[in-house]
């Protein structure tokens, strides 16, 4: 992705993972090979998944829409910790002692597996072990800090609550993890993908999945072919097939991240504030030299206003707090957070099926991405999973779900409405800067417009392919952005995020006028 003009001082347009590894070139589908499983998704859940399952003697065939890790997983912080902000002592009230046991063990266990595959497979991949925070500067807040320190250590997980970081923030109380870690995801995952295909797997890049059909067996149609296999496994972070209507159990966000170059050695471990008032944070060498990362302006996918503006604000907090030399990178992360705030890892819903799903990472995925995968290779094997029950996709916690579901309803029945009648196509695009997007009218239906660098105009059907809602610009990516269920497109309507799995509808728009470039 380019580095716009008009945000150039934010640096590099692109994460920090993608711009320092090599692209890939895998096939695209042709003639499948004899497969059992076929896994949708090549980010850390589904590569971890069918890495698994083929290591222990499984066909797997792996399909991704564009290129491996080049999707969620691509634009992550990659903190690999089990201290996910604030959340044992919720899990202890809302599921239980056991359960919440459950959901640490799982996520200490994605984390070993990390560290045993990169020791095993000799992977250079930054792979460091560090301390992880959650801190704040709050002195009201600092009774959660202590609650969720008797939470996490009565579960066994190695909590410690202390007063002091390495921050140079006015710090009032903070929980620590030890033992976590850190490191660079795509050069992992892509030593994964290696040794996945050393094991017999095949790996289809460019590879757009359609339509599943559940039976015996399942199909699963592509735009260069139909497969079938005995399993499928949906690894898409917000599922492209949802018979169990995931989409209303499912909050999309979208935060912001900067990577910068400091002036002095960053701070040493991984950091987050409990109530999201101050960035994550955590350091990264490169060949170059080491990056802190810096992220925040946390918004629901679509609704998040002036992008631009949120690096910008998220920029200035970093030169008020660190001595930032430049802004090297900037990019943003994708989490769907479940209502329940657990993530759903297993069969797609209650009927008897070989369908199997992974999502609502919270914004923790590397962890809960690879203890997906041990899920799922287990019950796709027909081995019992100490973990399995508390990620149960079918579950329904009452008291923890329905006022976010209310909530959430509420935001959607909004967003499809798609707000007030937008302006005429012909007065909108005379304004319509390089650069930018908006939803105008045109012969009776809203059309998605926007203007690309050389001043050339687009225009697509601004109505989501997914179920209808009005997408909205997203000024720092170019793209068009679904604010009800985070489906994103790029401005000629090619899919770039599920759940929609057909691109904008092309309109044409013949409007000839002079540019406005307000980039100068």
């Amino acid at each position: 992705m380019p580095s716009y003009s008009n945000q150039q001082h934010l640096g590099q347009a692109e994460s920090l993972w993608v711009a320092t590894s090599p692209t890939t070139n895998f096939p695209s589908l042709v003639t499948a090979p004899p497969h059992d499983v076929i896994v949708i998704g090549a980010g850390i859940a589904g590569l971890t998944t069918a890495y698994l399952l083929q290591t222990q003697g499984v066909r797997v065939v792996l399909l991704e829409m564009g290129k491996i890790v080049k999707g969620v997983t691509g634009y992550t912080t990659a903190k690999v910790t089990s201290l996910h902000t604030l959340i044992y002592d919720y899990l202890i009230t809302h599921f239980g002692e056991d359960q919440a046991r459950m959901y640490g063990e799982a996520n200490q266990a994605g984390l070993n597996m990390i560290a045993a595959l990169v020791d095993q497979l000799q992977i250079a991949c930054d792979f460091k072990r560090t301390t992880a925070y959650t801190f704040t500067c709050d002195a009201k807040e600092s009774k959660n800090i202590e609650a969720e320190v008797e939470a996490a250590q009565k579960l066994g997980l190695p909590a410690s609550y202390v007063t002091q970081t390495p921050l140079p923030l006015a710090v009032k109380a903070a929980i620590t993890f030890s033992e976590q870690a850190q490191f660079h995801p795509r050069k992992y995952l892509l030593k994964i993908a290696d040794a996945f295909i050393n094991a017999g797997g095949r790996i289809f890049e460019d590879t757009r999945v359609f339509k599943i059909e559940d039976g015996t067996p399942i199909k699963v149609t592509t735009a260069r072919g139909t497969l079938s296999a005995a399993h499928v496994v949906i690894a898409t972070h917000y599922p492209i097939y949802d018979p169990a209507l995931y989409f209303t159990r499912l909050i999309p966000h979208r935060s912001c991240v900067l990577g910068v170059r400091l002036e002095e050695k960053a701070p040493e471990g991984m950091f987050i504030d409990s109530v999201d008032e101050y960035p994550t944070m955590r350091n990264q060498p490169t060949e170059d030299g080491e990056i802190f990362l810096i992220g925040g302006e946390n918004y629901k996918t679509g609704q998040g206003g002036d992008i631009i503006a949120r690096y910008e604000r998220l920029e200035k907090v970093a030169r008020e707090y660190f001595p930032v030399k430049s802004v090297d990178y900037h990019w943003s992360t994708q989490d769907n957070m479940t209502l329940d705030r657990v993530p759903f890892i297993g069969k797609i819903d209650r009927s008897d099926t070989n369908i199997y799903v992974a999502t609502g990472f919270g914004g923790w995925g590397m962890t809960n991405g690879s203890a997906a995968g041990m899920i799922l290779s287990d019950l796709i094997l027909g081995k019992e999973n100490p973990w399995a029950q508390v990620f149960n996709p079918v579950r329904f916690k009452p008291v923890a779900s329905a006022k976010p579901l209310i909530t959430e309803g509420a935001n959607v029945a909004k967003e499809i409405v798609g707000g007030l009648l937008p302006k005429p196509a012909a007065e909108a695009a005379q304004t319509l800067a390089v650069g930018e997007g908006m939803v105008v009218h045109h012969e009776g239906e809203r059309v998605a417009i926007s203007r690309d660098d050389q001043g050339r105009l687009h225009a697509v059907s601004a109505i989501c392919t997914h179920m209808g809602c009005v997408v909205n610009w997203n000024n720092a990516e170019r793209s068009w952005d679904c604010p009800c269920h985070a489906s994103r497109f790029a401005s000629d309507g090619t899919v770039l995020h599920g759940p929609a799995v057909k691109d904008l509808e092309q309109k044409q728009i013949e409007i000839p006028q002079p540019v406005v470039d307000r980039q100068e």
